[in-house]
């Protein structure tokens, strides 16, 4: 399910359209921080393609099946990126739509948040956060903490659903979003 949301994601970048952004939502993006290593990260798949491709085209079969999956592997890398991209947080009348590429989508109610915090913060290596804290950083950075007055349900890509009570996260234009959930809140 993850990969046909990232394939997806693709089909929607080259489109150049949003996941469920109404013409009424305010959209903001976060990818900017990881643009970079994502574009890195898909040269480097690119090279190791034709670099394998050379060495395994006297193997016409090996050759064959590792030329598919190089290339449905560039594809996962730049629709992770394009996910990034087509799904941005949401704004909405009525809930705040944090997202983090394909694998999270958080809504939540406008009246479970309790305060908004514009915080630049790192994430430690090796650190854990507190079971009721999410963090949805981009580039190893979140820019936004909310504190909710009543806990929501987040249910990750994998393991067990949890009732999160801060939620952190990233949006690169963290002041006009934390300007806006204000507003709202209030």
């Amino acid at each position: 399910m993850h990969e046909g949301r990232v394939l997806k994601s693709l089909a929607l970048w080259i489109g150049r359209r949003r996941h469920q952004v109404g013409p009424d939502d305010r959209a903001f993006g976060y990818a900017s921080p990881q643009t970079a290593t994502v574009y890195g990260l898909a040269f480097v798949c690119v090279v190791e393609t034709v670099g394998v491709s050379f060495m395994v085209r006297q193997w016409p079969v090996v050759h064959a099946v590792l030329l598919v999956l190089d290339v449905y592997t560039v594809l996962l890398v730049l629709g992770m990126q394009a996910a990034a991209v087509t799904r941005p947080h949401v704004l909405t009348a009525r809930a705040l739509r944090v997202r983090a590429g394909a694998r999270v989508d958080l809504p939540i109610p406008l009246h479970h948040i309790a305060a908004v915090r514009r915080e630049l913060k790192f994430q430690a290596s090796g650190g854990e956060a507190r079971d009721d804290v999410l963090e949805l950083a981009v580039g190893a950075q979140t820019s936004l903490t909310l504190e909710l007055a009543e806990p929501v349900t987040h249910v990750p890509l994998l393991g067990k659903p949890r009732e999160v009570r801060t939620v952190r996260f990233h949006a690169d234009e963290s002041g006009e979003l934390a300007k806006a959930l204000r507003s709202l809140v209030a």
